[in-house]
This record gives structure tokens, C-alpha cells and sequence, in this order.
């Protein structure tokens, strides 16, 4: 009599005795481990960092989202434990891929880390095994990539081995919305596969949507992030908009937002930043090229954004000009080089580039940021500067790049002279300040 593997995951999940493979650790992966690992779960963690796989054992964290506090009594339970062995996860009844999705050099999506885990994960899957990618990526991967694989090994998906795709919906520093109490989308290949990978999700989070199939979540998520990344583009063309006409952008947004209906306040800023926002429209941009159709909305927006840190450059070259001084041995000071506020994630982030602008134009330029002690900016290790009223009072020119609320705003405003904030952050302290403050 043939195995029902249905069944038989199902009633592992709500026993929570299937064992769970992430395979990538990084700002998506160690929360859902960890997460997991909290729910009953035994988990095991697959990495190629070996210095991550080192720091999970020892119960130390390095994702701002999960403590060290939270980590260290899963892992001295033996619940949750990573490896750069991907033999550990032959005996995983769930493996979970939440590897990075960059772009290439030309804009292009890198499948390079998806497919090098799909190919170490191979030799590995067995019948009554659910994998999910969570990795987001064009419309149609999870199909394009899991079916061929498991046919190759005999299996069939839907029957023996069940295949689905959940986008994640990681906002990193995000303090009322993690993991858990987002709601989780999943589609699978087929009906059992969705039926299944909702199952898992169901024991671990709060809700969970399931649609027609893998390529309707795929599109889910680069929906989501297109929408963030249109309006961002509109409300950063707004500030161009504002700037030329002498108004300002941040009055003209708060009063926009009193409306009750039918708007939604979007802010603008130096450029976008983090791993979804700037890459995932680029994927269905690349996917509908090959269709032969142009996504006009969403390749309009990314111009718009990947100019925004040329322009605050430019700015701030014009606020030091009208002060009669040059960039060239301009000091310089940037405070905050994260892609956003109160976090330590520097991926893609917009400051960098104005960083870089600046100092090509021989700006003394330097940085001040407590999440991020030190950064490479062009092949170049660059540390964060202590704040101090000294320093500030040497700057021709302080610009507000991240907006990080334990920076103290008012000894900046009280020893600096000439602010130029990019995140408004500084509106209430305006009237008092002995500096010259400029926005946005």
C-alpha cells in the first residue's frame, strides 16, 4: 500500500517532530530558524559562512531581529543548531531555502547562490520531504527549477515530494511586525503542495493566505515591493518637484495624509536601500522583457530612485557653494550610512553613493553611525568617527543620511554649522538650533 506522504507530514507538523532545514542564515533565515526552533521544531541551520555557522552554536546572534538572549537557550537545548554540511539535511522533512537574490552587473537577477543551493540540496531530497523557497525571485522559478530536478531523481512532486513558494516579508528593525505576526502567502506547484506548506506555516505563524500556485506568490511579493518602490519614486520626484518651486515637500506630504481616504503617505529620501525594494521590481522588469513587454511604471520609478543620491550630492554641493566654499577640502560629515533608520543593514543603501560622489569631488568625508562601526565604501574599510562637538564644529557640512533615533539631534543642531537633513528628523528642533538646517 502506497505511503500517504500527506498525511504523514501533516500529522509531523502538528506534533511540531519535523525536523526543519534553512538553508541560508542571514536577515531572513536565522529569524525563521529561530522562530521555528521557539515553535517545537528541531532545527538544523545550513550556511557557507562558516564564522555565521561558528556564532549560531555559541548562541550568538549577528540579525538585529533575533538577540543573542533569544538564540542561546535554543541552541543549548539542541534545538536549533547550523552546519556548513549539507548531508545534515538528509533526514529533514522540511527544508526551507532563504538564500540572497542579487543583481548582476547589467540588472540582470543572479540565480547564482538558488541555484548552488538547489544543487548542494539535490543529492539530499527523499520522498515525504516539503521544500519551500522563500528567496524572492521572477514568476515561474519555483516550477522552472524544482520540476526538472525532481524528476531527475525519480520523484514526483505533488505526490512524493512537495514543492512551494513563500515569499518572505522581513522588515528588518521593524519592532511590532516580525515573522510570526506577519501573515505568511504561500503557493505550491500543485493543490497538495500548497495544502502542505500551508500546513507548516500554520504551526509556526499567525495566519497564512494561500494562493492558486507558486507563481501567483512570486508575484506577490515583486507586487508588493513594486508598489513601495512606484509611489518612493513618486514622492522623491515630488521633493525634486518642491525643491525647484521653492515649497516644502514634507508640508505638502502631511497635509496630503489628512485625507481618510484614498491616499497613503509615502516619504521621501536620499534613495532607496536594503535587498527588496531597489531589486525585486528589477526581477519582473527582466521576466517580462523576455515576454517582449516593457514594465514602463516600475523601470520609470527605479530611474528616479537610482538618481535620488546624485541629486542630494548635488545638493550639498550647492549648500556649500552658497556658503563660498568648494567640495574639494570640504569636511564633511555623514551621520548614518544604513539604508534606514535604527538598523545596522548597509545593503544597497543610498548613503554610500553619496559618500562616494562626495569624495570624488574631494570632500573630506566621514561618518558617524553606532550600528555600524565600520564599512567598506569602494574597496575601502572606512570607521565610524565618535560624535562630538568637536567634530561637528570642524564640518563645513553635516548631512543627515539614515535618521537614527539615538543619534542626539540637539548637540548636533548646537555645535554644527550648516545641516543638511534628508530625513527630517530635525523639524521640531528647527526654531532652536544654532545651525543653518536645509531639507530635503
Amino acid at each position: 500500500m502506497p505511503t500517504d506522504y500527506v498525511a504523514a507530514l501533516q500529522n509531523h507538523f502538528v506534533k511540531q517532530s519535523a525536523t526543519v532545514g534553512i538553508i541560508g542564515l542571514g536577515y531572513v533565515g536565522l529569524p525563521m530558524a529561530e522562530l521555528a526552533a521557539r515553535k517545537g521544531f528541531p532545527v538544523i541551520g545550513v550556511d557557507i559562512d562558516q564564522d555565521r555557522v561558528d556564532q549560531i552554536n555559541r548562541g550568538d546572534s549577528y540579525v538585529q531581529d533575533v538577540t543573542s538572549d533569544e538564540l542561546q537557550p535554543l541552541v543549548s537545548s539542541g534545538k536549533l543548531k547550523a552546519t556548513c554540511d549539507y548531508t545534515m539535511l538528509q533526514d529533514a522533512d522540511v527544508v526551507i531555502i532563504t538564500v540572497p537574490t542579487p543583481l548582476n552587473k547589467t540588472g540582470d537577477p543572479d540565480m547564482g547562490f538558488i541555484l548552488n543551493a538547489i544543487e548542494s540540496l539535490q543529492p539530499h531530497i527523499h520522498r515525504g520531504m516539503l521544500i519551500v523557497l522563500e528567496s524572492t525571485t521572477y514568476p515561474g522559478t519555483t516550477k522552472e527549477l524544482f520540476e526538472p530536478l525532481v524528476d531527475s531523481a525519480g520523484l514526483k512532486i505533488g505526490e512524493n515530494v512537495f514543492v512551494a513558494f513563500s515569499p518572505e516579508r522581513i522588515d528588518p528593525g521593524n519592532k511590532i511586525y516580525g515573522v510570526e505576526n506577519t501573515p505568511k502567502v504561500v503557493g505550491g506547484i500543485t493543490k497538495e503542495c500548497t495544502k502542505l506548506a500551508g500546513a507548516f506555516y500554520h504551526e509556526i505563524v499567525n495566519e497564512v493566505i494561500e494562493v492558486s500556485s507558486s507563481t501567483e506568490a512570486e508575484l506577490v511579493k515583486i507586487y508588493e515591493n513594486s508598489y513601495r518602490s512606484i509611489n518612493i519614486g513618486l514622492v522623491n520626484e515630488l521633493a525634486i518637484i518642491c525643491h525647484l518651486l521653492k515649497v516644502d515637500v514634507w508640508e505638502i506630504v502631511k497635509a496630503a495624509s489628512t485625507k481618510p481616504f484614498g491616499f497613503m503617505p509615502f516619504y521621501p529620501g536620499p534613495g532607496l536601500g536594503g535587498h527588496c525594494i531597489p531589486v525585486d521590481p528589477n526581477y519582473l522588469s527582466w521576466k517580462m522583457r523576455t515576454l517582449k513587454y516593457k514594465t514602463r511604471f516600475i523601470e520609470l520609478a527605479t530611474e528616479v530612485n537610482t538618481q535620488m543620491p546624485v541629486w542630494v550630492a548635488t545638493r550639498a554641493m550647492e549648500l556649500l557653494n552658497a556658503d563660498g566654499k568648494s567640495v574639494k577640502g570640504s569636511n564633511i560629515l555623514i551621520l548614518g550610512v544604513s539604508y534606514k533608520a535604527d538598523i545596522d543593514d548597509t545593503r544597497e543603501s543610498p548613503v554610500f553613493d553619496i559618500y562616494s560622489l562626495l569624495a570624488r569631488h574631494g570632500g573630506n568625508v566621514q561618518y558617524h553611525d553606532p550600528y555600524c562601526p565600520q564599512v567598506d565604501i569602494e574597496a575601502q574599510n572606512v570607521k565610524s568617527q565618535p560624535l562630538t562637538a568637536e567634530l561637528l564644529a570642524k564640518q563645513d557640512l553635516v548631512i543627515i543620511g539614515a535618521g537614527h533615533k539615538v543619534i542626539d539631534y540637539r548637540m548636533v543642531l548646537e555645535n554644527a554649522n550648516l545641516v543638511f537633513d534628508t530625513r527630517n528628523v530635525t523639524r521640531n528642533l528647527a526654531d532652536t538650533s544654532h545651525a543653518r538646517i536645509e531639507f530635503l
